[in-house]
């Protein structure tokens, strides 16, 4: 069966009342966020036997790590700013082995200088593409020699935005350390969701076979509000990827406040993936009992 799990950023505790608050609603895996607030993990700081700390107490209370998170942008228009980034996503990477998951997540990126979901022309040209690429295959290589997998996130403003850029990434970055997260709401944008269904089954039909890990997270369009959207969910230092909830046309919502189809979300991707962990997101600690509920109930219904 599917596992439930929740990434450990949305309760902003010490490490062991994290894992403590996250076992006690009933999750039995996580995805990684490095800050709590009595280990000092942020750049420069990470060791092996912090991470082992980390892992362990994760382990003690039940909830193996399936993930890690190093949401930033990997594009970033400033090199300066952007080899500070790539960084610290390389020392995620580097200590993956010590974390309990090899899998470590980002998506790719905008040349946007102000935020990193909003679209910018840039992003759909090839000299864009090119750019992407090239700092893909160096990270895809990069994971590999550290025994991980870096994990690409596809999110329609980004460089990589599109099933059909998802699957021209994968053939150009042809690598053993280049994976997917799945999170098919990042596919949507305001001309196709009336296409619910035929967009799942699109996405499903190119991309299953590069699927390591499933986010759960809503879609719906956002009526008049066509500015970047964040939500207050009681953290001042959550980092912007927890807060962030849809720009534009489109709004990401927590699991089961949208239009995404979960029934058949679940039954194409159990159909080639009966264990993956499912991680919920888009939510604060307050929505967490709701939120997993309605996940167990689908994957329940659908006999994930």
């Amino acid at each position: 069966m599917m596992q439930t799990g929740i990434f450990t950023g949305y309760f902003p505790y010490e490490l062991k009342t994290t894992a403590e608050v996250i076992r006690a609603h009933n999750f039995n895996t996580v995805q990684l966020d490095l800050h709590f607030k009595d280990i000092d993990v942020s750049d420069g700081q990470m060791t092996p036997e912090k991470c082992r700390t980390i892992r362990d107490t994760f382990r003690d209370h039940h909830l193996p790590v399936s993930c890690i998170s190093g949401y930033t942008n990997i594009v970033h228009p400033d090199l300066a700013i952007r080899a500070q980034r790539l960084a610290r996503l390389k020392e995620l990477i580097a200590h993956a082995q010590y974390l309990g998951s090899p899998y470590v997540i980002s998506e790719t990126g905008t040349f946007d200088t102000e935020s990193d979901w909003v679209h910018h022309p840039k992003n759909k040209t090839e000299e864009g593409w090119d750019d992407c690429r090239a700092v893909i295959a160096e990270l895809a290589q990069f994971a590999y020699d550290n025994g991980a997998v870096f994990l690409l996130e596809t999110y329609v403003n980004n460089v990589v935005g599109s099933v059909e850029e998802t699957l021209r990434m994968f053939a150009e970055v042809d690598h053993p350390g280049l994976g997917l997260l799945m999170d098919p709401t990042n596919y949507f944008e305001a001309h196709n969701m009336d296409k619910m269904d035929q967009t799942l089954n699109y996405v499903f039909d190119a991309l299953s076979d590069k699927i390591k890990i499933g986010h759960a997270k809503d879609v719906k369009l956002s009526g008049d509000d066509k500015s970047e959207k964040h939500s207050d969910i009681g953290d001042d230092t959550a980092a912007e990827s927890h807060t962030f909830r849809g720009v534009g046309e489109i709004e990401l919502p927590a699991p089961g406040l949208g239009s995404l189809n979960y029934d058949l979300y679940f039954q194409r991707l159990v159909k080639k993936h009966p264990n993956i962990p499912m991680i919920i997101e888009h939510l604060d600690e307050l929505d967490v009992p709701r939120a997993k509920a309605f996940i167990d109930g689908k994957m329940r219904q659908n006999g994930c």
